[in-house]
């Protein structure tokens, strides 16, 4: 059987659906899992030895230069060629519903099989109309999986990637997952920066919104309570000036060069800890099975799973998970005590 798989963006949506792979895997390793990703993405994907293929396309490239549509038209139905038995778009958004659409076996010539599958009408599954924002994309599905909006966001994704294949993945199954962001020839500089005789505790401070950002003085102050090694990673400029105002502030803060994904996989691999925004940095941790603290605000808990070493901080105000509110910057009034009390709970939970 091959499945493709959509999921384009961000970073931490596509690291939480990664988590189901290894479970298809487990179920029938003669499944090919392809899985179609924005390349700018890619890198967090390569390695895992449960995909078969990363394939790429430059969607979000088209917001600045439309003279690209044909290009990447060509690109995703090149894709198709490959015959695929199902494809799941676990996205729901129209362009991933597009997406999904062009990979239908029907776009090119296919062989009698194929052509009976599609057919059937059991070609392209994705959430229906009441479990994604852009409600239309579900007009393009096939087989329709309905799943709250606001429920766990792991969840939905191991759902949305399982059900059409006619498996089940269970928490306890999530809880007890394995290792699944994989790296290779990550740039050795990043281990000159992460010392023996303290704790490495990585610091993520960026995110796609301000009002997601935790306030950089509040990392000082983390980083003076703690009294370990700290480093900030970033990922644009402002953030590298936040992080280097931060460390002019800390001899305990050093600010990490700029790091590619497979590099900042490596990094979090051997950190003791992981403090950080509600961003794709502080869910891998998550992923790689390190000890981690997701600070929230104005987005909701339920995008995680609380672990005996994965906990979060959410600040005190309420969150709609159908309408977030990008004005909403209570995070600034959490306060940092709270955050430094779980870390040493946290530190001590790392075994060599």
């Amino acid at each position: 059987m091959k499945i493709a798989i959509v999921k384009l963006s961000a970073l931490g949506d596509i690291v939480h659906a990664m988590v189901a792979l290894q479970f298809i895997k487990a179920y029938s390793a003669d499944i090919q899992i392809d899985w179609i990703v924005e390349e700018r993405f890619a890198e967090a994907l390569k390695n895992n030895p449960d995909i078969d293929n990363i394939l790429t396309v430059n969607l979000n490239s088209l917001k600045t230069n439309k003279t690209g549509f044909f290009q990447q038209l060509k690109t995703i139905r090149s894709y198709a060629h490959n015959n695929y038995d199902l494809v799941i778009d676990a996205q729901g958004l129209i362009k991933s519903a597009i997406t999904a659409k062009l990979l239908s076996p029907w776009m090119v010539c296919m062989p009698r099989a194929s052509r009976e599958l599609a057919r059937r009408g059991k070609h392209i599954a994705g959430f229906d109309a009441n479990s994604i924002r852009e409600k239309a994309a579900s007009w393009l599905y096939d087989v329709k999986i309905a799943c709250a909006y606001d429920a766990n966001t792991i969840d939905r994704n191991a759902l949305i990637l399982s059900r059409p294949i006619g498996i089940s993945i269970t928490p306890e199954q999530i809880l007890s997952k394995k290792p699944f962001l994989f790296f290779k020839n990550e740039d050795p500089q990043i281990y000159n920066y992460l010392l023996k005789d303290r704790k490495n505790i990585v610091l993520v401070i960026g995110s796609t919104w301000d009002s997601r950002n935790y306030p950089a003085d509040k990392f000082v102050k983390i980083a003076e309570a703690l009294q370990q090694n700290c480093l900030v990673i970033w990922g644009s400029e402002k953030e590298k000036a936040d992080a280097e105002l931060m460390a002019a502030q800390s001899t305990f803060i050093k600010v990490m060069p700029k790091l590619d994904l497979n590099s900042l996989k490596a990094l979090i691999a051997n950190a003791d800890l992981v403090i950080g925004n509600d961003t794709g940095p502080t869910h891998m941790a998550w992923a790689l099975n390190r000890p981690s603290i997701t600070i929230f605000g104005p987005t909701p808990v339920s995008r995680v799973y609380q672990t005996d070493i994965n906990k979060v901080v959410k600040s005190a105000s309420l969150v709609n998970s159908y309408k977030l509110n990008k004005q909403d910057y209570s995070i600034k009034d959490i306060d940092e005590r709270e955050i430094i009390e779980l870390a040493k709970c946290l530190l001590p939970a790392r075994s060599e």
